[in-house]
């Protein structure tokens, strides 16, 4: 197996020259640790004594303990290095004066999950604007994108959808790393901060997480295994509607369904239960938490066979399509708020075009609706070529 080294261990192998002496401010979460399971904090401060001065938490909260969406963190102070720890997921999403009054260079050391709707990568572009306004440089350790980078999927977000789970017209499932994302919203659309990116080494894009020899913690609490963030592009489509997602079960997005779902039509209309590169296995559960909590539902968990097949996207479109269409009477798509957003429907924001959801009550063909986002599609993968940092 290759070992892929991240940007934090490059970045304490190596520090650049000029950031010796400058106030350090660290956004970071648990899952910001080392091959050996260090985290970027020790291993900051050890390597540049008393240079971290402030760290910043993103959605979930700073330990990620918090497991919902729009469930607020507060700023804290850090037990182990005693400094301040502002949130931004809290009074605020986009980062005050005051919070970065405290440092000359931000660092950002997060795990991505690969997916347009995940908050951690408009955290990061809202951090590289207030950068830009308070005169703060930014530095982006980089990490593996998890569901590879050699595969894009989804339409492109329409302006009408944009919100904090998606602010730029990129694909559901965008084939590009934290550090690449970040020099695409710098340069292309213009935020227009000073940004360094130190890369991974090892890396390359057609490995998905399980190839890079890393550990895998979660980034966030819903997110516990490489398998969850594999099948999250399509499994996040659940959220916007009555179905549960497995949230409060040990498999949440692998796992899914409701007290309503009939089994034997949804398999009937997804050819059977062998999918292009999973299979779906018929599914109890109860969860404990969330939607239906306590109440039996019956549903699905998603087996991936062959990640490099399987399409996470377009099998949930599908997968939605149909429990719509053969539920009409009990389906609902989830009512406001979402993600801060009071007015317009969850499901509009998550997919990013309401004309996919028209679509699906329309009981149109999904593959025919792929196909009117291709070119919007294709031509993402020639602007993102250019901010490529990595070979296939």
């Amino acid at each position: 197996m290759v070992l892929v080294q991240t940007g934090l261990e490059r970045f304490i192998e190596t520090p650049p020259k000029w950031i010796h002496g400058c106030r350090l401010g660290l956004l970071c979460n648990p899952a910001s640790v080392d091959r050996n399971f260090r985290h970027a904090r020790k291993l900051i401060n050890l390597s540049l004594p008393g240079q971290l001065t402030a760290l910043y938490s993103p959605q979930h909260g700073f330990f990620a303990e918090k497991q919902d969406n729009m469930i607020e963190s507060d700023d804290i102070i850090d037990p182990v290095l005693k400094i301040p720890v502002f949130s931004l997921y809290g009074q605020t999403r986009m980062p005050l004066k005051e919070m970065f009054d405290p440092i000359d260079a931000l660092i950002i050391d997060l795990q991505d999950v690969g997916t347009r709707v995940y908050t951690f990568i408009y955290t990061m572009s809202y951090c590289l604007e207030a950068a830009k306004r308070f005169g703060k440089k930014v530095v982006i350790l980089d990490r593996p994108n998890p569901v590879s980078g050699s595969v894009v999927e989804g339409n492109c977000l329409s302006s009408e959808c944009k919100s904090f789970v998606g602010r730029f017209p990129i694909p559901m499932r965008h084939g590009m790393t934290m550090g690449e994302l970040s020099l695409l919203f710098n340069n292309y659309y213009g935020l227009g901060c000073d940004l360094e990116v130190i890369t991974m080494t090892g890396w390359d894009r057609r490995m998905y997480f399980h190839d890079t020899g890393l550990p895998w913690i979660p980034p966030s609490p819903n997110l516990p295994t490489t398998i969850s963030a594999m099948v999250y592009p399509g499994q996040v489509l659940w959220e916007g509607t009555n179905v549960s997602e497995g949230r409060g079960t040990t498999q949440p997005f692998e796992v899914f369904g409701a007290p309503f779902v009939d089994i034997e039509k949804i398999l009937s209309d997804m050819g059977g239960n062998k999918l292009e590169g999973a299979i779906l296995r018929y599914n109890v559960f109860e969860p404990t938490s969330n939607k239906w909590k306590g109440t039996v539902c019956r549903g699905f968990q998603i087996h991936i066979t062959d990640p490099n097949k399987f399409n996470p996207y377009i099998t949930s479109l599908k997968l939605l399509k149909s429990v719509y269409l053969h539920h009409k009477g009990e389906f609902k798509w989830k009512k406001p708020p979402y993600e801060y957003e009071f007015k317009r429907l969850p499901i509009d924001l998550i997919l990013g075009d309401k004309e996919i959801r028209r679509h699906i009550e329309e009981n149109d063909d999904i593959d025919e609706i792929a196909r009117y986002w291709q070119d919007d599609l294709n031509e993402f993968i020639e602007i993102s070529k250019m901010f490529h940092l990595y070979r296939s």
